[in-house]
Parts: structure tokens; C-alpha cells; sequence
């Protein structure tokens, strides 16, 4: 190999290696993969990193499982005294084992407390607590609101023991309240609280949808078009169901259970209702007892509904007066087979005359309960010359046989139609409309 040749190999070798690991051709971008060997290792860490990361979201969701919320403690009540009854509790009606000690450390805060059980399983048996009596108070033992397992089946105090509540205890002071309270909307700026409270609540004490004497309204807050109103109890916050689409100022108010109910549906009745049992004298204003009206409401709330026949039997739309001159007497039969031959074959129209069984009713024989059905469907809720019509079914044999029942006509001294309660700051009172109307089917109420 010549001397030129030999320099040149000399010279490759330099550029390939200078001997410190680094080539001369990239020394000034530093070593060359240097980082490769450390790639294993941080992926070691990530993954220790992972792991504790995990483990500690177990141990918390654990630690949850592991806790219970106590709610309605007394005040001044320390969490060694607590401690102590609760385990005691638990050994006492073998929710753990005699000499067990099921409850670790407790937290109490004002009006509640929070308590650690030795396992989720003693948690689960400790739910069995809820409405313990303690110093006077109801406790409320549940999951705490962080709780995200699923629900497990439990027993109240009483239902475990055989002991009742103590007298005028509630077992949840927040849903019960929930079951007293009602919204109102439909409201106007121009409604108080006082207003609305002094008239709902006397509109109850006029039909007996109160159970006891006085307002059983005991709190109203107004907020723009609608309102919340606290009853008394939770019976009387379910008759004041009754009161919806109660007219009042000019609007029709709703009222109906707040958003944040979570109880079984109600069987409860509109004013309407309230209305034609007042017209049809199975409700006296301001002579009807407390939880008389009610009781009316709820019985025709909850009867099942008559077996469907061809006959359909129409009340509150004829006064004694209305059946005693012909031509009167003449017009109506006209009126009501014009307006009741709509819903399908209608094959005869009876009224009987003052002094007869069933005067002030009117009965419409179809061809077909389905025809009959559809009349029912479309007069009820109706009004004629001011007076809410009532349509039933009625008895097929008992109307071939005109076997009506005996209602005595309306007099002077009974209800009169449009039953409309008003109000003023200082008072709340009943009155009916005096003027006649002309004699006509109107629409429903909206």
C-alpha cells in the first residue's frame, strides 16, 4: 500500500472514530444516541407511577365504602359519645359480633356527623341504623352524597327493632318537608305572598280539603311567575292538589308537586272538580268539615270508572226553573240532540220533566258504547249556560226501564253555577254569578 493510500485510510478512520465514542463528523450535535439505553427505565417508571396512582384511588373509593353520614344529630353531641352508642347499638341487635367494635372514628360537624366503619360490609349492616332515637332526635344514617356504589337493601331502626318513631318524629326532615311543600305557577307580578297564601289556603277551608281547622298553608315564597307553598302536612299538601287551575287575579294558577319530588303519582282531582261537586251539592261552602272535601276528592279520584254502556247521563246543566216551561223545555232538547248527534248515532235524547225521577238530568242513548264513549270524552269538562257538565255512562236496563235516581231540583238555597272564589289584602269569600247566560254549549277550560 503506497504512502497516499495508507494517509487516506489514516484519515477514514479518524472521521469514522476518534476513539471516545463520538464521531468527528457530528461532534458538535453531541453524542450520538445517548438516550437509548435510559428508555426502559422511564417506562419502569411510568409504570410504578400508575400503579400508586391507582392504588390510591382504591384505598379512597374504599374509604368511602367504608363511611356512612349521620344527620339530625343534637347539638352539642361529641363524637365519643356517639361512637360509643352507635357501636353499642349495632352489638345490641346483632349487626356485628359481641365484642366487635364495627365503628372506627367519627367526624360530627353542627347538625350531622360522619362515621368509619372497619369494613364495607359492617358499613352496608350499619345502614340499618337509620332512625335510631338519640337524645331526643331521629338520626338519619345513609350513604354520603360521594357514594357511587350501588344501593344496597336496608331496614329502618323501627322496622328492625319493632319500636315506633317517637310521637311527632319525622324519620327524614328534608323529604318530609319536600312532601309539604307544592308549586304554584301561573303567577303575576301583582300576587303577593300574603295574598296567595290567605287565598289558597281559604279556598281550602271553604271545601274541606283541610284536615284541621285554620290556613294550612304555613309559608308561600314568590319568585316572578310562579311560587312555592308549604302546607301544614303532608295529607293537606295533597288535597291542595285539588286547587289546580284555580282561577285567581286574572290567571289561572297551576299547582302541582315541585320538581324535586320523587314520590308515587297522586290521585287527586282539578278545581273544576272541586266545582261540580259543589254544584252538585256533595260540597257546601264554608259548611263543609275539615277533610270532608277531601275525602269527597278522593273517593272520586281513585273509584274505578263505570263499565261502558250506550247510555250516557248528563248532569248540572238543567235548573227546576228550565224544565217547567215548554218552550224552554223545547229549546234544550233541541239544542242538546244538535250538539250531542256530533259524536255518533244518537238514537235518543231524554229529559225528564220537573217532578219526575232524574228531573235536572239529561240522558243520550247511542247506538254503540263507542259512539257513547266519544260523548262522554267530549262533554266532560263542558259548560252549559255557565254550569260545568258531568257526563257518565249509565245503566242500559235501568234507562229501558227509566229507573232514575231522585235529585231534588236546584233552589235558591243550593250552590249556584260559576262558584269563582276572589280576594282582597283582608279577605277571601265565595260568590256566584246572578245574571243569566244564553243557553249553549261552551268550550272547555283551558
Amino acid at each position: 500500500m503506497s504512502y497516499d493510500n495508507r494517509r487516506r485510510e489514516r484519515s477514514r478512520s479518524r472521521e469514522r472514530d476518534d476513539g471516545s465514542g463520538s464521531s468527528y463528523m457530528n461532534g458538535m450535535r453531541g453524542p450520538a444516541m445517548v438516550n437509548l439505553p435510559q428508555l426502559p427505565a422511564f417506562a419502569m417508571v411510568g409504570s410504578v407511577s400508575s400503579n400508586i396512582l391507582k392504588t390510591a384511588q382504591q384505598a379512597a373509593q374504599e374509604k368511602i365504602n367504608r363511611e356512612l353520614f349521620v344527620g339530625n344529630t343534637p347539638p352539642g353531641t361529641s363524637e365519643m359519645l356517639l361512637l360509643q352508642f352507635l357501636n353499642g347499638a349495632m352489638r345490641r341487635v346483632n349487626l356485628c359480633g359481641p365484642h366487635e367494635t364495627p365503628i372506627l372514628n367519627c367526624r360530627v360537624n353542627t347538625k350531622f356527623a360522619f362515621i368509619e366503619l372497619s369494613s364495607s360490609e359492617m358499613a352496608n349492616n350499619a345502614l340499618n341504623l337509620n332512625g335510631i332515637p338519640f337524645l331526643g332526635a331521629v338520626l338519619k344514617v345513609s350513604r354520603p352524597s360521594k357514594y357511587a356504589g350501588p344501593p344496597i337493601p336496608s331496614k329502618t331502626w323501627q322496622e328492625l327493632t319493632g319500636q315506633t318513631l317517637p310521637t311527632g318524629a319525622v324519620l327524614d326532615a328534608e323529604q318530609e318537608k319536600i312532601n309539604r311543600e307544592l308549586f304554584v305557577g301561573n303567577t303575576t307580578p301583582e300576587m303577593t305572598e300574603q295574598m296567595l297564601r290567605d287565598f289558597l289556603g281559604n279556598a281550602m277551608e271553604q271545601v274541606g280539603l283541610n284536615i284541621m281547622p285554620g290556613n294550612p298553608i304555613t309559608a308561600c315564597r314568590v319568585s316572578g311567575k310562579f311560587a312555592f307553598v308549604e302546607l301544614r302536612t303532608p295529607e293537606e299538601a295533597a288535597n291542595a292538589l285539588n286547587l289546580n287551575n284555580i282561577p285567581f287575579m286574572g290567571a289561572q294558577l297551576r299547582v302541582g308537586r315541585p320538581s324535586k319530588w320523587n314520590g308515587p303519582p297522586d290521585n287527586h282531582g282539578n278545581w273544576e272538580d272541586i266545582l261540580a261537586k259543589y254544584m252538585s251539592g256533595e260540597l257546601q261552602a264554608g259548611k263543609t268539615a275539615p277533610g270532608e272535601g277531601a275525602a269527597v276528592m278522593s273517593a272520586a279520584a281513585t273509584a274505578s270508572g263505570p263499565t261502558p254502556t250506550r247510555v250516557v247521563e248528563l248532569q248540572h246543566m238543567l235548573t227546576h226553573d228550565d224544565l217547567v216551561n215548554d218552550d224552554e223545555y223545547n229549546d234544550i232538547l233541541e239544542d242538546t240532540r244538535e250538539e250531542c248527534a256530533q259524536y255518533g248515532q244518537l238514537i235518543s235524547v231524554h229529559i225528564p220533566r220537573a217532578g219526575e225521577a232524574g228531573a235536572t238530568k239529561i240522558y243520550l242513548e247511542y247506538s254503540s258504547s263507542d259512539d257513547a264513549a266519544k260523548a262522554v270524552k267530549g262533554l266532560e269538562g263542558r259548560t252549559f249556560d255557565g254550569r260545568l257538565v258531568q257526563a257518565t255512562y249509565f245503566d242500559e236496563t235501568k234507562f229501558a226501564k227509566k229507573e232514575f235516581m231522585q235529585r231534588g231540583p236546584l233552589s235558591q238555597d243550593q250552590p249556584k253555577p260559576l262558584l269563582t272564589l276572589t280576594t282582597s289584602i283582608h279577605s277571601c269569600f265565595l260568590y256566584a254569578s246572578s245574571g243569566r247566560r244564553a243557553r249553549s254549549f261552551e268550550c272547555k277550560h283551558k
